[in-house]
């Protein structure tokens, strides 16, 4: 509106300033072009209003960007932090990882290297009732009773020793061994055995024998051993046969070799 403002003032301004009479000819161009600016001036003015409305929309969208980016910014700071955070408590869980697999590994080692080492060294009575295995990481040596005892005795006879004189050489250089020295016996109800009153007294007293040998003559430290009576209730086979009895009624000597390090390891809290 100022502009039609001014163009009218612009044209009266010349009309008066010009003092003479304008023909009818004249009159009609200067309206004419009067007309073409106030047109001109329209068109110009509803562009500055789609303009002025077009540049207002573009400083929304762009408030609305700076928005969206500051809060994506932030986000990914954020996370990049989490991240970081992650990737550290991974390489630490990634190396304990490692670390208990390493002694594991050597847990393992150790272990089937003493296995070999007793079934050489015992090899001679394998055909007796004697046999050396694995199980949930530690070595069992496995002796039936006829292999260390006579009949509901618990004095070990000279060929139990000469079995237990065997496993002691390999005993004495491995120190590292502690051994849990497990007596017993099937489901058979003890009878006129004097003190004993029991399967549970037996299986305890037999295993006290192979300790007492193993510690007096063999010279095994006894500070090595533990010795327990399980009586008749872990039996290798629950039938009821006199083959299944027979290997119910045994020594076990159960090889732990010390890890101090794993122990360690354990005791350790692991990275959270």
């Amino acid at each position: 509106m100022k502009i039609k403002f001014i163009l009218l003032a612009l044209i009266g301004g010349l009309a008066l300033h010009s003092c003479k009479v304008m023909s009818p000819k004249a009159y009609k161009a200067l309206v004419a072009g009067r007309d073409s600016l106030q047109t001109r001036t329209t068109t110009l003015e509803t562009e500055l209003a789609r303009l002025q409305g077009d540049t207002a929309r573009l400083h929304r969208e762009i408030a609305d960007l700076q928005h969206n980016y500051n809060a994506l910014n932030s986000s990914y700071n954020s996370n990049s932090t989490k991240l970081t955070q992650l990737s550290g408590d991974l390489q630490k869980r990634e190396a304990r990882l490692r670390e208990v697999e390493d002694i594991l590994r050597k847990r393992d080692e150790a272990t089937n290297a003493l296995r070999d080492k007793l079934q050489q060294a015992l090899l001679g009575f394998q055909q007796s009732g004697l046999s050396v295995d694995i199980r949930n990481g530690k070595v069992y040596v496995s002796l039936t009773d006829k292999l260390l005892f006579p009949s509901g005795s618990i004095v070990i006879d000279e060929k139990g020793k000469q079995a237990l004189k065997q496993l002691a050489v390999v005993l004495n250089k491995e120190a590292d061994i502690n051994l849990s020295i497990e007596g017993h016996t099937d489901n058979q109800r003890v009878v006129n055995l004097g003190q004993i009153k029991d399967n549970w007294d037996l299986s305890v007293l037999r295993a006290t024998s192979v300790s007492r040998y193993l510690t007096d003559v063999e010279k095994i430290a006894p500070q090595r051993i533990t010795a327990t009576g399980k009586g008749e209730f872990q039996p290798i086979d629950p039938s009821s046969t006199p083959e299944a009895r027979a290997k119910n009624r045994r020594i076990e000597i159960v090889l732990t070799p010390k890890l101090d390090e794993l122990y360690n390891l354990i005791s350790t809290p692991a990275a959270k």
